[in-house]
């Protein structure tokens, strides 16, 4: 983790599960980010506890964001708060972590709505905070001594799953998630798009596969604790550079197949 340098880092769904451990591990840095944004739809609320604490314990810049990624006012009201306490400078990472999944995991019997919903989360939602925050991204990258690009530079991470690969259907045995898989095959070819369309602007875009993971959404079945999990990302995001803006990797550094 001693690659990654920030000044300033934003999570979406920071309130439990992969993004909680991603916010705890970078408070825990021997060189933490300056800014720490932790956002959720409810920080005042019962399941947020455990980032309150997280916030109280930690004497930096840590500001809980109220965000609903699906909401376009809420995602305003997000940027201007961060835009206030960067005081202008400029945001050096996005994490695209808050997703949601279909409870049927059926093919036939999927519907339009569940489809729409999972949709409207896992790819308009990054689609519209990447939007959002890309003037404080060009900022950071703008305004950062660094040649080239990185992650401590400008980036944005996509929180992606191998079971949007298209090539390798993923844990197909263990559950048809049509709507998951298919965002994610979605929210995969938008950092792709992504990396073309901000190459100029030197913001690196990646997608992660944080492997199957121990949390609510992951199940008790998952082999991969968050802590490993966010611990091997982190150290990963340290190391990328051009050469891997707008591919698709593992938790480990392994390029995925799309």
């Amino acid at each position: 983790m001693e690659g990654l340098n920030l000044c300033s880092v934003l999570v979406t769904g920071s309130n439990r599960g992969i993004g909680l451990e991603m916010i705890k591990q970078l408070a825990k840095k021997s060189n933490p980010p300056q800014w720490i944004f932790a956002t959720c739809r409810d920080p005042e609320g019962p399941r947020t506890q455990d980032l309150r604490n997280l916030a109280a314990q930690h004497h930096l810049d840590f500001l809980l964001v109220p965000v609903d990624i699906t909401d376009p006012s809420s995602i305003e009201a997000a940027v201007a708060m961060v835009t206030e306490r960067l005081n202008g400078t400029g945001l050096n990472l996005l994490i695209n972590n808050a997703a949601i999944a279909s409870h049927d995991t059926k093919v036939n019997s999927q519907t339009p709505e569940d489809m729409a919903e999972v949709y409207k989360t896992n790819v308009i939602g990054p689609m519209s905070i990447s939007q959002a925050f890309l003037p404080l991204l060009r900022k950071a990258s703008q305004d950062s001594p660094i040649k080239g690009m990185s992650c401590s530079k400008a980036c944005i991470v996509n929180m992606s799953s191998y079971a949007g690969s298209i090539t390798d259907v993923y844990l197909w045995e263990y559950g048809q998630v049509l709507p998951y898989r298919c965002s994610k095959a979605a929210l995969n070819m938008l950092t792709r798009c992504q990396s073309l369309a901000f190459s100029n602007d030197e913001i690196l875009c990646v997608s992660l596969h944080p492997g199957w993971v121990l949390t609510d959404m992951g199940g008790n079945l998952a082999p991969i604790t968050p802590e490993s999990s966010v611990a091997a990302m982190l150290k990963l995001l340290g190391h990328l550079r051009e050469k891997d803006s707008g591919t698709f990797l593992s938790w480990e550094g392994k390029t995925l197949p799309w």
